[in-house]
């Protein structure tokens, strides 16, 4: 292990997703959701492929023990990416990343439904502390002037990054359920196929004809995509999860550069409070999960014959 070298990889991979994030709002007034969804998953697959080449993985690293499951989480995600996307032609930047950090708080809500995880006072409390801070961000939004106007389309932008947090966390839970059998690159890949395939169903509700800035960014965000996922993957193999989760707050503080700098989007005080109890909500999370980590590790220590 490399904890060293595993946040360095976290943190170029937060930068190249936000990164991903900003190319899409540039492109959000006149491309379709759906559309950049195409883009973004069409454009990562080769940039898997050539990784997974390059490692003498291709064939092994493809293979895939439960297609289905692949597939229901490939639907989840995308509903996700899109919902995602749509928003970030409403909000700013930082509100969007912000209130996508309510995904790893329901998380441990929807993991305790449907994969039977217990959950204690101390994860509930932090659960409750973030979502909480979700509302503080959502707070401004809530109120809904006539059809039309800007109060009426930042509400909608923002039940949309709600909707995208919530299908985001679903996706976690089959991905928890998908790690058991299958390898991180075919459950990359094949999310990435199958939002590909998914996203021409949204051709029918108009498509449009990028022009030559708009195809550049769009692939390019499709590219920053796939690079974004193998700097993520390969984290979490040099350094254990809890050490370089964490580092997924500091795209805050790159979505708050972004904004400012090429959107002139000027933060709001409430903002930025509420983001501060949902990324504390998340640390604490992240250190309980650390500390439960530390105790199963022990227990199965004490388990083991000893020779």
């Amino acid at each position: 292990m490399r904890p060293l070298r595993g946040i360095a990889l976290k943190i170029a991979s937060v930068i190249v997703f936000i990164v991903m994030a900003s190319l899409i709002k540039a492109t959000a007034d006149h491309v379709p959701a759906g559309q950049a969804v195409f883009f973004r998953s069409l454009f990562a697959m080769p940039v898997i492929v050539v990784w997974l080449a390059l490692r003498g993985e291709l064939t092994t690293g493809l293979r895939a023990s439960h297609p289905m499951g692949h597939v229901w989480r490939g639907v989840v995600g995308t509903l996700a990416m899109g919902l995602g996307f749509a928003g970030l032609g409403y909000l700013p930047l930082p509100e969007v990343t912000a209130i996508g950090y309510a995904a790893p708080l329901l998380t441990v809500i929807f993991a305790a439904m449907f994969l039977g995880e217990e959950v204690r006072i101390f994860r509930i409390s932090a659960v409750v502390l973030g979502l909480v801070g979700v509302l503080i961000v959502l707070s401004p939004r809530l109120t809904v002037g006539a059809a039309g106007s800007p109060s009426h389309a930042q509400a909608l932008g923002a039940m949309l990054v709600l909707g995208g947090a919530v299908f985001a966390a679903l996706a976690q839970v089959f991905v928890r359920k998908l790690v058991n059998t299958e390898k991180t690159p075919a459950i990359v890949f094949y999310f990435s196929l199958t939002a590909t395939v998914l996203s021409l169903a949204t051709l029918p509700f108009g498509w449009v004809m990028p022009d030559g800035r708009e195809m550049a960014l769009l692939v390019g965000c499709g590219l920053l995509g796939g690079v974004g996922q193998i700097l993520l993957t390969s984290s979490y193999r040099e350094a254990d999860a809890s050490v370089v989760a964490p580092f997924d707050y500091a795209s805050m503080i790159f979505a708050l550069a972004i904004g400012y700098f090429v959107f002139s989007e000027v933060p709001t005080l409430t903002m930025l409070g509420g983001a501060a109890l949902v990324m504390t909500a998340g640390c604490l999370i992240i250190w309980r999960e650390r500390k439960l980590g530390l105790e199963r590790a022990r227990q199965r220590k004490a388990m083991t014959p000893q020779g």
